[in-house]
């Protein structure tokens, strides 16, 4: 079925948790681009939302009820991720200083190990290459034989 675009009208569903905000939209940020701000995965903002009761409240759910993007105040929600990196940072302990030369070799051999799965996965796909190609000359040659007793009648 075909629609006609002048009547079709596409509404996007809106909902404001904060309505002090409507109209100061610039100063919104959704959650995924909030992660890329703050240089921290999605999901750890995701985990962050659940986990936490200070994380900011929302502010506007956009979109429909499958895919809903949410946003929050950019000003706190960076200075929550600024928080949150101070207690990270404060509870963890400095790692073991490594000397550079046992990271050079842990380096070697992670890239020997990557040379030897990629050569690995070339000779497969070469073995599987030659099959296919042995496998379309057969069916080539078949279709061939075909055609020929097709018009043979």
């Amino acid at each position: 079925m075909r629609e006609n675009p002048s009547t079709t009208k596409i509404i996007t569903p809106a909902t404001w948790h904060r309505p002090e905000f409507q109209g100061r939209e610039e100063e919104l940020v959704h959650l995924a681009a909030g992660a890329d701000l703050a240089g921290v995965t999605r999901s750890a903002v995701s985990n962050w939302a659940v986990r936490h009761t200070d994380f900011p409240k929302l502010v506007l759910e956009t979109g429909p009820e499958s895919r809903r993007t949410k946003y929050v105040c950019e000003a706190e929600f960076m200075a929550f991720a600024q928080k949150r990196r101070t207690e990270v940072t404060r509870k963890r302990k400095p790692s073991p200083h490594r000397p550079g030369t046992v990271i050079d070799a842990e380096r070697l051999e992670h890239c020997e190990r990557q040379v030897a799965r990629l050569r690995d996965l070339e000779t497969r796909q070469v073995a599987k290459l030659t099959a296919t190609r042995a496998a379309l000359k057969l069916a080539r040659s078949r279709l061939a034989s075909a055609r020929a007793m097709s018009r043979g009648r």
